[in-house]
């Protein structure tokens, strides 16, 4: 039996960036996937979980399913698909996996799944790949196979663990210390229970984004100018398109600065940009949400921002889509933050995290899965 282990990871700047081919930096969790599995040789991936249904792919059958997108089997024969281009015999295995990523809440969870089963796949087989091969074949997976377009920073930030910085436009990936605790800070994630815009409506912002893009000739804002944009803004500062193109420029030039002041260990200024990024993001969701966030994000923020105004920083997590809200607050104030966001939400609602120096990887020296935990009988029997 081998053990093996894939991070989840959690968005620090970049809202909105990535499909703009922009700059965005994340940071592997100390939060993830943990997997039990054994080779077989019958050619097929059989991969349980607890809470899901059972995934069964045939390594003989690896194109596309139109049917299947959108479901997990599309993210695990996607891989094998993008993985078997290079390796020429792919070895079947039959796997357990436990979760401690809620799902739909952007942490990434098809992220970490897709590089989780290409690490496994590669391992059985023989055969070595790595981080950035890996993390492109995850993001090809999601996109062709399981039908959700996705940024390179998600499974990249898997694959290697600790922090990254990706400028997609350039092509440059630099791996960054995020050391919060060596600051003297808390990284936390508060679950409002809401989701707060449709994905539909998320995924209008980047097409804005687009249009604005469109309007310089080129097809991504990466590939503007900022000068050439600076000049026509004014013009157009209140057209909406414009407003969220403006966020696109100033979110990445945060990237930047905020990977810089890690990089000097400034965490005041790095908290400060944070700031600025939040608010920008804010702005920028409740023109694409008319009808609104939820109560419980809308008091969240309010709470948030009475509790650690002048001492933390926060933010809308991954766009806001998925109704968290991640702040860094200094130890002193986290204990503070988290009984009021407990409090307000509920207990457990906050709770904190921290970064993992490891991506995926093996894990032998962890606790076994099931000497703590009950597992489905058919799971037992099969990797018993």
């Amino acid at each position: 039996m081998t053990r093996f282990f894939c991070p989840g990871r959690v968005e620090l700047v970049g809202s909105h960036t990535g499909q703009q081919r922009g700059r965005i930096m994340a940071a592997a969790m100390d939060k993830g996937i943990t997997a039990e599995a054994e080779p077989n040789n019958e050619g097929i991936v059989r991969i349980f979980c607890e809470g899901f249904e059972p995934i069964e792919v045939d390594l003989g059958k690896l194109w596309p399913d139109e049917k299947e997108k959108g479901r997990a089997s599309a993210l695990v024969r996607g891989m094998a698909g993008c993985l078997a281009e290079t390796i020429p015999e792919l070895r079947g295995f039959d796997a357990y996996l436990f979760s401690d990523l809620p799902a739909g809440r952007g942490f990434a969870t098809a992220s970490t799944l897709c590089v989780l089963t290409g690490y496994m796949l590669a391992a059985f087989s023989g055969a070595e790949i790595g981080a950035e091969d890996l993390a492109r074949a995850a993001q090809k997976a999601e996109n062709r196979w399981f039908g959700k377009v996705c940024s390179l920073i998600d499974s990249l930030t898997c694959a290697m663990g600790g922090g990254v910085y990706l400028d997609a436009l350039e092509n440059k990936i630099v791996p960054i210390s995020c050391d919060f605790d060596g600051l003297g800070l808390a990284l936390c994630l508060t679950d409002t229970g809401e989701r707060t815009i449709p994905r539909r409506a998320w995924s209008a912002v980047s097409s804005d984004m687009a249009a604005v893009a469109q309007a310089f000739g080129e097809p991504v804002l990466a590939r503007v100018r900022t000068t050439a944009f600076d000049e026509q803004f004014p013009a157009h500062q209140n057209d909406p398109q414009w407003i969220r193109a403006r966020h696109f420029f100033d979110e990445t030039w945060r990237v930047s600065s905020m990977a810089d002041a890690l990089g000097l260990r400034d965490g005041q200024r790095y908290m400060d940009l944070m700031n600025e990024s939040g608010r920008s993001a804010e702005r920028i969701l409740r023109g694409v949400s008319p009808a609104g966030w939820g109560d419980g994000l809308s008091k969240g923020l309010q709470t948030t921002g009475t509790v650690l105004a002048g001492r933390g920083a926060w933010r809308l997590h991954h766009g806001g889509i998925a109704g968290t809200i991640l702040a860094l607050a200094p130890e002193e104030y986290f204990e503070l933050y988290r009984t009021a966001m407990d409090r307000l939400l509920g207990p457990g609602s906050c709770h904190r995290i921290h970064v993992s120096e490891r991506g995926v990887c093996l894990a032998q020296d962890e606790k076994a899965l099931f000497a703590d935990r009950r597992f489905p009988e058919e799971a037992k029997s099969l990797l018993g």
